[in-house]
């Protein structure tokens, strides 16, 4: 797997709408969110593919070129979308994912339909993407024990800080724990967890319709060897959520887990089945720990999981940790 360099204050971070652009009344918020970014020392390159109120920012094309120009760009260090969006499936067959591959890896950071490219880039490019805040979440604090994807993509080998440390000689290590203690295993399973795998996942709505194809092949699972996957509800009822993981799981996205680790939702239940049920009828017959309440995706706050590194969960009694080395 192949690491982007860590941010330093001076690196110039890109803004590009990947999906949904910024409408006029959440250009402020925007505003401010850049803000934030250049109060911490970062360059701050906006892209043309950013605003508007429909539910893409400009046409695929447009939003391809802008994001391979930005990714292949030797000054921009990392890009991060203002929000995830909609339908950012229309820019994947216009990616050059060969030439992302040869290039010096960027980081790319967000999630929700973000998960939509950062699934492939990982899998296509063997390079590591980040699943967590988009750029509006950077004004929003974290509770102890998590990290944001800016102080992970922040953090040098041999540094250390509040909820991230690094093991000397194995490239950095993120170590995040549930401020509330909430998780807790799904279906029949019982006692302690501790497994290892590699960390893949994202967002069920959008993922299920790239699990299979080309982009999230079977063969790409299970090249990564075994893994962690994690997968999240943004706002499908339980039946349509019920449905798309039976579908990944037949198209070979849980081919080689060790685990499934399910983020905290929002999402409503359906008339006989409720979300958790939902991931217990489409998974439970894998045999798998399935772990629930996890702080990842649309149902804030969330943790910061690196796409291809290598991680540790370990959930038993108080201790619920996700440790996350980038080797």
């Amino acid at each position: 797997m192949r690491y982007p360099r860590p941010l330093v204050p001076g690196d110039t971070i890109g803004i590009t709408a990947t999906s949904s652009g910024v409408e006029t009344a959440f250009e402020g918020r925007l505003e401010a969110a850049v803000s934030v970014l250049r109060g911490r020392g970062f360059e701050v390159e906006l892209g043309e593919c950013l605003l508007g109120a429909g539910h893409i920012s400009a046409s695929a094309p447009e939003r391809a070129a802008e994001f391979m120009r930005m990714m292949l760009d030797p000054r921009i260090r990392a890009i991060v979308p203002p929000w995830g969006g909609e339908t950012g499936i229309d820019l994947l067959s216009l990616l050059d994912f060969d030439a992302l591959a040869g290039a010096e890896p960027t980081w790319y950071a967000g999630y929700s339909d973000t998960s939509t490219l950062l699934t492939p880039l990982t899998l296509l490019t063997g390079s590591a993407s980040l699943h967590g805040g988009n750029l509006m979440d950077v004004t929003e604090s974290l509770p102890a024990g998590l990290s944001s994807w800016l102080d992970v993509a922040s953090l040098p080998a041999g540094a250390a800080d509040a909820g991230v440390s690094a093991s000397a000689g194995a490239g950095a290590v993120v170590r995040q724990s549930s401020p509330t203690g909430g998780w807790s295993r799904l279906g029949s399973g019982s006692g302690p967890v501790e497994v290892t795998g590699r960390m893949i996942g994202g967002c069920i709505e959008t993922l299920a319709n790239v699990a299979g194809t080309p982009f999230a092949s079977r063969e790409a699972i299970r090249a990564l060897g075994p893994t962690i996957v994690y997968v999240e509800a943004c706002e499908d009822g339980a039946y349509s959520i019920c449905r798309q993981l039976h579908g990944m799981r037949l198209a070979g996205f849980f081919d080689t887990a060790v685990a499934v680790l399910v983020g905290r939702t929002s999402a409503p239940d359906s008339k006989t089945l409720t979300q958790r049920e939902a991931v217990v009828d489409a998974l439970g017959m894998l045999g798998l720990p399935i772990i629930a309440d996890v702080e990842i995706g649309h149902a804030g706050p969330q943790l910061t999981v690196v796409n291809g590194a290598v991680g540790r969960l370990v959930l038993d009694g108080g201790t619920q940790v996700l440790e996350q080395t980038l080797a």
